[in-house]
């Protein structure tokens, strides 16, 4: 039985391995996070669909070797899962091409089994999803979703929500917006990102966004200032180095899973906040959204 887990969609990633080549991977924001989840040794499941082809195989394997409960993996018979290539600037800021629309994932909430695995869902303690994961669901999906959340909520569960904004995933602002504040009103940890929320509409200050939230219904925020760090519990915690990144992918994704996991483990936020940035820290020196470990990854406790 997971302990977490994470609803979204994972991916099929492209990034330069080399001026010539280009390496074949996987990722996904909620999918990122629960790998780094499952890699501090937290019991994870990830709820989404795949297809019946080869490369949905290789992902169930790969997910499976990370540590990730496959029982969540549904399977959508004649789809396929999505695909994006991740490219960089000088500064080591990235940038997406995607390839996913009527991907496996956008299925999930009718893909056979789904009954059971929200059943299964529903026994954890934790259940977390982003903007991202919404927004690549049928209005019918979006509300299966947060009726999902809002369950769990009712039942003393925790729920995290990633206010992670693409604009090109929504018709406009306004709608992403509709629907980030209904998923506000379902969680228990909120997790925006300064950025986003000025790309929504929002161009306020960390105490302002926080404040938006909590009165929307979140009862923890941690707004994310990138570089800077972040803003918890009425503090600025800034990261322990500043650092020149080589990919930015995947920065946030790693936070949120250094902080849940150090909140589950009984952590202050601000504690939770450096686990967070440690973990971002790491990943922004590498390449791609989930690098593989090596010995400096900063997983023990």
């Amino acid at each position: 039985m997971a302990r977490i887990v994470l609803v979204g969609e994972g991916m099929v990633e492209l990034s330069r391995a080399d001026a010539a080549l280009w390496r074949l991977t996987y990722g996904g924001d909620t999918l990122n996070t629960a790998i780094h989840l499952a890699r501090f040794g937290d019991q994870v499941g990830f709820l989404t669909a795949l297809g019946d082809d080869p490369f949905s195989a290789d992902l169930r394997a790969a997910w499976a070797d990370e540590g990730i409960d496959p029982a969540l993996l549904l399977t959508k018979p004649a789809s396929r899962p999505g695909l994006y290539a991740i490219t960089n600037d000088a500064e080591g800021e990235r940038s997406f091409t995607y390839w996913r629309k009527g991907s496996a994932a956008t299925h999930v909430f009718t893909a056979p089994g789904i009954a059971e695995a929200v059943r299964a869902t529903e026994e954890a303690e934790m259940l977390g999803f982003s903007l991202i994961s919404l927004a690549i669901l049928p209005p019918e999906g979006r509300v299966a979703l947060l009726d999902v959340a809002r369950r769990m909520r009712a039942a003393g569960r925790h729920v995290a929500f990633d206010g992670n904004y693409r604009a090109r995933l929504w018709t406009d602002a306004r709608e992403a917006a509709l629907w980030r504040d209904r998923a506000i009103a379902t969680c228990t940890i909120g997790l925006p990102t300064l950025e986003d929320e000025a790309q929504i509409g929002h161009p306020e200050t960390p105490e302002e966004i926080a404040a938006r939230w909590q009165a929307g219904g979140a009862t923890e925020v941690v707004v994310k200032l990138g570089v800077e760090g972040c803003f918890v519990a009425g503090n600025h915690v800034p990261p322990p180095a500043r650092l020149a990144p080589h990919d930015t992918s995947g920065a946030g994704d790693a936070f949120n899973a250094g902080y849940l996991h150090a909140r589950l483990a009984g952590c202050s936020p601000a504690e939770a906040a450096q686990m967070g940035h440690r973990i971002a820290g790491w990943v922004v020196m590498r390449v791609g959204a989930v690098p593989p470990r090596d010995i400096d990854a900063p997983y023990a406790p």
